[in-house]
């Protein structure tokens, strides 16, 4: 696998931009006070799919060849991925299969199915869709796209943060949720080139740690995969982000469950922000950082919005004890 260049994600934007709309870069007063630094929030949330994954679905598909996608795609997600993946086989007419764990995001499931996608619920977490969308592939014929390890996909995600980078260029450091990687290390690859001086901060859940602990070890690693947060959710670190992420990512850090739902709680009522769990990550990181970060200008990306409903119950009962 080869690591996608600039030149790959200027290409992806000539192509994305037809497709999709610059996502707003915006500033809350009220967030700068409570946290005192200066905040900048990246709306991916604002997507059609309501998550950046959709930059790198429609990247993947626009580079394959008729023969390929006459084949049709099959692959594996939490959620996601899984949309931006049926998202971009609709819009240019490729048969898809997506395989997502038992009991999926019932808001994600939806959305894949309404997008016209074939939808099989398998295994107990990731990487039993995993096996079984690789079984899958392999019967029908179809092409495997990776959950990660895809430089196109890496390639369409890079667009985030070009755009980011021409708003903003002088900030201080970006923090960037994690669950496969794909965002991190196109943030990592993208800020070198734009903003060399600019910090790429990462973050996960404690009860999902494969990809903190794999970029702490310096190999990719397995670990308990229990988060509620199902963007994060992924119980081994993916080669291709991986080895992006080692040599260029500033720092990585953990927050737990519970400080993911109390930054969903501040998004809401500060910025007035739907965002699912590993939407908010990076709120949780700002959060638990804000000394460190004081007075610096500082990106956080707001990955996605796709909150089921008893998430979002969960998350206004918590801040109403």
């Amino acid at each position: 696998m080869r690591i996608p260049d600039f030149n790959d994600f200027l290409l992806a934007r000539r192509r994305l931009r037809e497709r999709l709309a610059p996502t707003p870069l915006l500033s809350y007063p009220a967030l700068d006070e409570l946290t005192g630094v200066r905040v900048l929030i990246k709306h991916e949330n604002l997507q059609p799919i309501g998550a950046f994954k959709v930059r790198g679905g429609l990247t993947l598909l626009s580079t394959m060849n008729e023969s390929d996608r006459a084949r049709g795609v099959v692959t594996y997600s939490t959620g996601n991925h899984a949309q931006s993946m049926a998202y971009a086989a609709r819009a240019f007419g490729v048969p898809c299969v997506i395989s997502m764990p038992a009991n999926p995001n019932p808001v994600k499931a939806a959305a894949v199915r309404r997008l016209g996608a074939e939808l099989i619920t398998e295994g107990a977490d990731l990487e039993g869709a995993r096996e079984h969308a690789e079984a899958i592939a392999s019967q029908r014929g179809m092409r495997l796209v990776s959950a990660a390890n895809e430089p196109d996909l890496i390639a369409g995600v890079a667009t985030t943060y070009v755009e980011l980078c021409e708003t903003a260029p002088g900030l201080d450091a970006v923090i960037v949720p994690v669950g496969s990687g794909t965002g991190a290390a196109a943030a990592c690859l993208t800020i070198a080139t734009m903003n060399p001086t600019c910090q790429v901060i990462a973050v996960q859940s404690s009860a999902s740690p494969a990809a903190h602990d794999s970029w702490r070890e310096g190999h990719c690693v397995r670990r308990p995969n229990k988060t509620v947060a199902e963007g994060l959710a992924t119980g081994e670190g993916f080669t291709l982000p991986q080895e992006i992420l080692r040599d260029r990512l500033t720092d990585f850090l953990l927050v737990d469950d519970a400080e993911i739902q109390q930054a969903q709680w501040r998004l809401m009522s500060v910025a007035r922000t739907v965002a699912e769990g590993a939407g908010a990550a990076a709120m949780a990181a700002l959060w638990k950082s804000r000394e460190q970060l004081a007075g610096r200008k500082v990106a956080i990306i707001c990955s996605g919005g796709n909150a089921s409903q008893s998430e979002l119950r969960d998350c206004l009962t918590s801040a109403a004890m």
